[in-house]
């Protein structure tokens, strides 16, 4: 599943980063795979959204978070 499906309060564990002109920052800011992410907050548009990721807050565009394909867990 993509990363803006997950429900707020879910666990997820990154599974792949997609090609996109956001893959390099993504992975630099932390979005590897095998690591554990969950939605802290989304603005009430939708956009941007702030994960919790690795222990630090990470905030994205919704655009960007399309990139990433997670695998749930809790």
């Amino acid at each position: 599943m993509l990363l803006t499906a997950l429900q707020k309060g879910k666990t997820a564990i990154i599974s792949k980063v997609n090609e996109s002109e956001f893959k390099e920052k993504l992975l630099e800011m932390g979005c590897v795979p095998g690591t554990e992410i969950r939605i802290l907050l989304k603005a009430p548009l939708g956009d941007p959204i702030a994960f919790d990721i690795d222990g630090y807050c990470l905030s994205m565009r919704k655009k960007e978070a399309d990139s990433i394909e997670v695998d749930l867990i809790f």
